[in-house]
């Protein structure tokens, strides 16, 4: 039988090229020249840093798109709490006639629970509504373990309130003010002891920084026309009550952010979830609250959450007499629904002391607007608060990039 002649000449390849990983890639025809490999196969080397180049670039990418999205949670944090606020306000001290005679006495909405109960449905059903448009499921509830901590938070978001309001009749303002600018303090102070979380220096002189700025910015803040502060002197009994609204408030964000960080022991969470099972446990408390108070003797309910036993009653009687304010009502659940659903994208991609800050200097930078707006002044001390939370959190912008950029050559060079 006759020997067929080889079409093309055998070629020497190197034993390194056969051996090679398959890759996903279709596979493509070897093209040889004058007995040698083609280049491609020729410079493992270029492929690496082509490599670490495209590396390199999708974590600048990644880190810029953290920074947009930062900035959107932060703006939607502004934009809903500032129009709720300017609601709050008008719901609060609109007056409406009790009656239709010209000389009728004035009454105002005062029913907070009512309130804060139509506000947490209305969280419930945004948050409910998110959750099932992005995962098409409705798994509130990660674990069974995640729910201990769940009706934790619930608690201590629900009873920080009437402690802070409380304190107000047995403190003075000096102390009420410099308490409440101080929240960052308690955060990161359970974040330590709790936690056994550890910081960097800089982290401290920062909060130190951000801490200080909103206080001597809201001291040195004119009191409104027809407004005086009272100059009673603080009680034990009242700076308990407004250590307790501190510590409530520092275990909120606290826990919240220890759930988000443990996936091993509370499964993955995600922000809509959270924010609608704590709303459910909220609308769920306070409603019951609501409807079993007109039953239960008075001097069984604790002075610090003493209200009016016949809220709920007397709320709808008041929506009757004045249709008009439910829609303020409405627009302010939606805006505190909306709120939330920043805030907990806030919290689940960044962290609770991170959203303290921006939770914090929120007034203050409402306020500065509105200076820069209607061509008002600041005063000097104002001026020196805000120069100190903007040197903070210019501070912790500049350090956290230069985190950024030292991780990123640092993944580089082991790659």
């Amino acid at each position: 039988m006759a020997r067929r002649k080889q079409v093309t000449p055998l070629q020497r390849i190197d034993s390194g090229e056969i051996m090679q990983t398959p890759s996903d890639e279709p596979e493509r025809r070897a093209v040889y020249g004058n007995g040698h490999i083609s280049r491609e196969s020729q410079s493992p080397q270029k492929h690496r840093r082509s490599s670490i180049s495209r590396g390199a670039a999708a974590a600048s990418q990644a880190s810029s798109s953290g920074v947009l999205t930062l900035l959107i949670c932060v703006g939607g944090i502004y934009a809903s709490f500032l129009t709720w606020g300017l609601l709050q306000e008008r719901i609060t001290t609109t007056p409406y006639p009790a009656d239709g005679s010209a000389q009728a006495q004035q009454e105002y909405f005062r029913f907070p629970i009512v309130l804060n109960t139509i506000q947490s449905f209305f969280a419930f059903t945004s948050g409910s509504l998110y959750l099932l448009y992005k995962t098409r499921s409705f798994h509130i509830l990660p674990r069974k373990s995640a729910f201990v901590p769940l009706v934790l938070v619930t608690l201590t978001t629900t009873l920080a309130s009437p402690f802070g309001y409380a304190s107000l009749a047995h403190v003075d303002y000096l102390t009420f003010v410099l308490a409440k600018s101080c929240k960052l303090l308690p955060v990161m102070a359970l974040h330590v002891t709790l936690f056994r979380k550890r910081y960097p220096l800089s982290k401290y002189l920062i909060v130190l920084a951000v801490t200080g700025g909103v206080a001597v910015f809201t001291l040195y803040h004119p009191p409104k026309p027809g407004k005086t502060t009272k100059t009673q002197s603080s009680s034990i009994y009242g700076l308990a009550l407004l250590g307790i609204n501190l510590l409530f408030d520092g275990l909120t964000n606290t826990v919240q952010d220890h759930i988000f960080s443990s996936p091993h022991r509370y499964g993955k969470t995600s922000g809509p979830q959270m924010m609608v099972i704590l709303n459910l446990l909220g609308t769920l408390s306070m409603g019951a609250y609501l409807l079993v108070t007109p039953y239960v003797p008075e001097p069984l309910i604790p002075a610090f959450v003493k209200t009016d036993t016949q809220e709920l009653a007397t709320a709808m009687s008041f929506l009757a007499r004045h249709p008009k304010v439910f829609y303020d009502v409405l627009g302010f659940a939606a805006c505190g629904a909306i709120g939330q659903l920043f805030i907990y994208a806030t919290l689940e991609r960044f962290s609770s002391l991170l959203l303290v800050t921006v939770t914090v200097t929120r007034k203050m930078l409402t306020m500065v607007l509105s200076v820069v707006w209607f061509g008002k002044s600041l005063s000097q001390g104002q001026w020196m608060g805000v120069g100190l939370v903007f040197g903070g959190i210019a501070a912790e912008a500049y350090i956290s990039h230069r985190e950024k950029k030292e991780k990123e050559r640092s993944k580089n060079k082991q790659k």
